[in-house]
């Protein structure tokens, strides 16, 4: 069992060596968790929650009926769903789903994502492009990465801006969805 402190919230979580991060919280993980400001009333997806840490601690914040959470793996969708058990916010919905394939969801105010990073950039982008459908007006999609110049050209190309920030070597992305006037259409 993995004991975890987050922003003053005691979790403890069950992993396998088959899971990304299994020893500990992952550095990409916590320098994303410490540039995320959520409210009460965000509705949140952790998108690739792998065991579950992104998405249980939100519910600990915001509520548990407010969280999403998706993996495309079958064993850490089973670890996330004892691990909301554990944590007592069993009213996450937990999702097995290749991105978005299988999540019919939309409204998120929040999502958030530790990617895996692949040469082709093909999950990334899949999660940017997708995302940005899922979001409100004024919804935030935050990712956290190794690399920079990509995914700031992308968030850029589909969002029409970004904020990064530098974190413990990583990189975390900030993009809001914007409502998009004459000008900005132009030149997309």
């Amino acid at each position: 069992m993995l004991d975890v402190r987050l922003d003053g919230i005691d979790l403890q979580f069950k992993t396998s060596p088959c899971v990304f991060s299994p020893r500990q919280v992952d550095r990409g993980t916590l320098a994303m968790l410490s540039q995320v400001e959520c409210g009460a009333d965000e509705k949140a997806l952790d998108l690739g929650c792998g065991y579950g840490v992104v998405g249980i601690f939100l519910a600990k914040k915001i509520g548990e009926d407010k969280v999403v959470m998706t993996d495309i793996d079958e064993q850490a969708v089973c670890l996330a769903k004892e691990n909301a058990l554990i944590n007592n916010v069993s009213g996450i919905r937990i999702y097995q789903s290749n991105g978005f394939s299988n999540l019919d969801e939309t409204g998120f105010t929040l999502i958030l994502s530790n990617p895996p990073y692949h040469s082709d950039f093909s999950v990334p982008k899949h999660f940017i492009e997708k995302g940005f459908n899922r979001l409100v007006l004024g919804g935030r999609m935050v990712m956290v990465t190794k690399r920079k110049e990509w995914y700031k050209n992308k968030f850029i190309s589909i969002f029409g801006g970004v904020k990064i920030k530098e974190v413990d070597n990583y990189y975390v992305f900030t993009a809001e969805k914007r409502r998009m006037d004459y000008a900005d259409h132009r030149r997309r």
